[in-house]
């Protein structure tokens, strides 16, 4: 089962049912959490730290948009499927479970929970995974599931 990512390009027969990789981890500032607040979900407790304290969550906190946006990215920088990626039909589930705050490092992991072979268009597969964010106390804050479309490897050339 491959979880090397360092070597080469990832193909649609890369990605075995149950494979589990690390996508490393990030630490999240409340200036980033307000920028992109105030871009995309302006709302008072992602944007203006004297409202958020007096909010539910104690202070500011992470738009459940922009914690997806940080995973993505996360996916984007570690896997180096961007050559074969072919884009995604959709998501099937997005859980924002626990708050992000300034100071939270997110750990990632990405399991391979099915794949198959497309049987009207030979080049392409989906993959369907479940992205899972974690911080610093090992606390689930987001998952993801969903899917994603893969270049087959072309024939003759090795795994």
């Amino acid at each position: 089962m491959r979880t090397d990512l360092t070597a080469g390009d990832w193909y649609f027969e890369d990605f075995t049912p149950g494979q589990e990789i690390d996508l490393g981890a990030r630490t999240v500032s409340e200036d980033e959490i307000i920028d992109f607040a105030r871009q995309f979900d302006p709302q008072p407790f992602h944007v203006d730290p004297e409202a958020a304290s007096a909010s539910i969550y104690g202070g500011v906190i992470a738009s459940g948009w922009h914690t997806c946006s940080m995973m993505m990215r996360m996916v984007v920088d570690a896997m180096p499927f961007a050559s074969t990626s072919m884009g995604s039909p959709g998501l099937d589930g997005v859980r924002w479970l626990l708050p992000v705050r300034a100071g939270d490092t997110l750990s990632l992991r990405h399991v391979t929970k099915q794949v198959k072979a497309s049987s009207s268009k030979p080049d392409r597969g989906v993959v369907w995974t479940s992205w899972v964010a974690t911080n610093q106390h090992g606390e689930t804050v987001c998952s993801i599931e969903g899917m994603a479309m893969f270049k087959r490897r072309p024939a003759g050339t090795a795994s």
